[in-house]
């Protein structure tokens, strides 16, 4: 959480917001991903997917001369290049693969950025020795580490034949030096540091192995016989920590045994097909894992499966404690020390300004009032921890995202990196403590406000981490892309 001090000096916000939309500015034909949370790079890639580019934000390269209306703006005004300065475009990918759209992930203290790349998604697969069954497969996925400074390539990391969720940055986690990426395909937790240097070293596996001379012991005592299956550790160790709290459930021994038999043996086969889903750092040493469904694992929704939640102490090898999706232990825990699983690093710049509902009372009365509403508990804790483990940099630090200075409708917009339907009416961006003050809007589409209404269109919003800029873009359909900037005009 943010120290009050600096929490006072955001205050400052309120008073400095978008005030203009230049509307269809005249900009490159690219895919704009994000600002990095430091402010200094607009990331975008090419509308092939082939090649990265990166831009400086500056402000502006105009001027107006005499007082005038904000509406006669001069023509350079409505150029994307007095706003954004190339540094430069470099090719990431290769023939038959593309750039993951939706993957980045930023160092800020030495200002790297990592980028995906991959060939196209196979459902047909043959299965290969330790793949899991239902999991698709990608001939190459490469991570490639850029200096964002001058676009060098510092180092890459390639999966053959393997799957990791890339969308939203899903199948990875980035905590100060050290990165964590998860094979779905092959159920291994491969963790990461990246060093000073720009090198990417593989420092520790956790999957059919939990600790580095595991599977020398296995050998070293005759356990590795051909033919035999083993459990991997890491389900070796969760079905340890279930029996193990199964039996201390119960203290007399013919209870205990009966116990054993309906929580732990009946339910044995669900346990042993659990997969790892999704994993995050909870600090340098513990990691936060969700188990699941192999059909949860590969799919959108996942709020109604099956789940479980682990915390794994990479040092020791031991899971420390689980959660079922439905515990209401659980929700607590997500209810109250919230930020705790966004696991900000303590030198980030900005990524601590994040409103959650374990530091805004505002955003903690909008949970309140969804739960109040709910008709079914176990339902309601379940669509809640669906978030978690939490995705690494998903939202924006923007002050204009902040809940203790603004209000606005999360249906059509919020901190979270996500396209959303694309509304005709302006959205409203309201005084917290002016609840009839309108500060500013944003109006996504064209200046005009003619569209086609039954036109599917999507609509995103890049904002910049301090700045009183913002990008709206609205794609539809077989259409060209439409970029307004929303922007401080005085």
């Amino acid at each position: 959480m943010s120290s009050p001090r600096v929490n006072t000096g955001r205050q400052f916000y309120e008073n400095l917001v978008p005030s203009y939309t230049i509307y269809d500015i005249d900009c490159p034909d690219y895919s704009f991903r994000k600002f990095t949370d430091d402010g200094k790079y607009l990331v975008a890639f090419s509308r092939n997917y082939q090649d990265l580019i990166v831009y400086r934000p500056i402000w502006p390269t105009f001027s107006c001369n005499e007082a005038s209306d904000s509406h006669d703006l001069p023509p350079k005004a409505k150029k994307f290049d007095s706003f954004f300065k190339q540094l430069y475009s470099i090719s990431l990918a290769s023939s038959n693969e593309y750039i993951c759209k939706d993957f980045f992930l930023y160092m800020e203290g030495h200002q790297f950025g990592l980028f995906a790349t991959s060939t196209a998604q196979s459902n047909d697969s043959n299965t290969s020795e330790g793949a899991i069954h239902g999991v698709p497969s990608i001939e190459k996925i490469n991570f490639y580490l850029v200096r964002l400074q001058d676009g060098a390539i510092l180092d890459e990391k390639a999966f053959c034949n393997d799957f990791i969720n890339l969308a939203h940055s899903i199948g990875a986690y980035l905590y100060e030096d050290l990165l964590c990426i998860v094979s779905l395909r092959y159920q291994t937790i491969h963790i990461l540091q990246i060093r000073d240097s720009g090198n990417l070293v593989e420092v520790r596996k956790i999957g059919a192995f939990c600790q580095e001379d595991d599977e020398l012991f296995l050998h070293s005592h005759g356990q590795a016989v051909r033919g035999v299956s083993f459990l991997p550790g890491i389900k070796q160790r969760l079905l340890s920590f279930i029996f193990r709290k199964t039996w201390n459930e119960e203290s007399d021994q013919t209870l205990r045994v009966q116990h054993l038999k309906k929580k732990f043996y009946f339910h044995f086969q669900d346990y042993v097909d659990l997969i790892i889903w999704k994993v995050q750092f909870l600090d340098r040493h513990h990691l936060f894992i969700k188990f699941g469904s192999v059909d949860g694992g590969v799919s959108r929704s996942t709020e109604q499966s099956l789940a479980f939640f682990a915390v794994y102490n990479m040092e020791t090898a031991d899971i420390v404690s689980l959660y079922q999706n439905s515990s209401e232990e659980l929700y607590s825990l997500f209810e109250y020390f919230y930020d705790h699983f966004h696991a900000n690093p303590q030198n980030s710049s900005h990524g601590n300004f994040i409103s959650s509902h374990s530091n805004n009372v505002h955003a903690l009365d909008q949970l309140q009032t969804i739960k109040n509403k709910a008709s079914n508990s176990s339902q309601f804790v379940k669509k809640m921890v669906a978030s978690l483990p939490y995705t690494c940099q998903s939202q924006s630090p923007s002050p204009y995202f902040d809940l203790s200075l603004f209000r606005y409708d999360e249906k059509l917009i919020s901190a979270i990196d996500r396209h959303r339907h694309c509304t005709e009416h302006p959205i409203k961006f309201i005084s917290v403590k002016q609840p009839n003050i309108v500060k500013f809007k944003i109006k996504p589409g064209s200046d005009s406000g003619a569209s086609d209404s039954r036109a599917k269109r999507i609509s995103s919003f890049l904002f910049h981490p301090f700045f009183p800029l913002a990008l709206s873009i609205q794609q539809t359909y077989m259409q060209p892309t439409v970029v307004n900037e929303i922007l401080l005009s005085e």
